[in-house]
């Protein structure tokens, strides 16, 4: 596999939005996604202006909360022709609430920033299948693993199979499909808090159809879903592990992890 990607041979500047949620909780995931975009020859760029996406604040209807935190992505990846997340929902946020959030702040300057700055924003295996052009990165793991395909990278992104098409690609892998893949897990955000019964129990509709499967690890492209359905299953002692789809797309070989 060639390591020089069409990022790498055009000299574009790649960032990575490394997430709030990844950065406070599970900071492996954003270190993954380094590992693997260099693994395909694209140098990656920390912005440490970044903060959070501001979909906290939108999503619970505090929009004039969430003002400061759209300016301040806007100011830290303004420069760079590339920003990649390891995180469906946050990305949704910045293609689909950002300009709405500029355009409530009746600022023209603001709004084209956005604008011009959502389309270059990509969840991690768009960015690896739809710009690199690559579905195969040389990832070793080999063990049984189903994926769930999280609510906004399905419905909002809209990114498809590209995540499978990463995985069935790696070696030594047993992917085995999940039922009722495209439900919903019940976490998203504040409505967990907000309505936990709910909540849980579609939770345990997810954790249940997770372990029909017999698989040992549960993979998704969100580490807030992952909590969720993984909390679950530590409660229940299933024994599956829950890992972030960059951290097995990272993994080789060498460093089976």
């Amino acid at each position: 596999m060639s390591t020089t990607s069409p990022v790498a041979a055009t000299g574009l500047r790649v960032a990575l939005f490394a997430t709030c949620f990844n950065d406070l909780m599970w900071p492996e995931t954003p270190k993954a996604v380094v590992r693997l975009l260099r693994r395909l020859g694209v140098e990656v760029e920390f912005p440490v202006e970044q903060t959070c996406c501001g979909q906290m604040f939108t999503n619970t209807g505090y929009l004039d909360e969430a003002e400061p935190a759209v300016r301040t992505f806007v100011r830290a990846f303004d420069s760079y022709d590339a920003i990649i997340a390891p995180s469906g929902s946050c990305v949704g946020s910045v293609r689909h609430q950002h300009r709405d959030i500029a355009r409530r702040a009746d600022d023209d300057r603001l709004l084209d920033r956005v604008e011009a700055l959502s389309p270059r924003t990509y969840e991690l295996s768009e960015f690896i299948v739809d710009v690199l052009g690559v579905s195969d990165v040389g990832a070793y793991f080999p063990h049984r693993v189903t994926y769930h395909p999280t609510c906004h990278s399905l419905r909002m992104l809209r990114v498809g199979d590209k995540p499978l098409q990463l995985l069935r690609a790696v070696k030594g892998i047993d992917l085995v499909e999940l039922p009722a893949a495209d439900q919903c897990c019940g976490f998203g955000g504040t409505f967990a808090m907000k309505n936990a019964d709910t909540s849980i129990a579609m939770g345990a509709d997810k954790s249940r159809h997770v372990r029909d499967t017999g698989a040992e690890v549960l993979a998704a492209g969100d580490n807030s879903c992952l909590a969720h359905i993984g909390g679950l299953l530590s409660r229940e002692r299933s024994g599956i592990r829950i890992m972030h789809l960059a951290e097995i797309l990272a993994s080789t070989e060498e460093d089976p992890s």
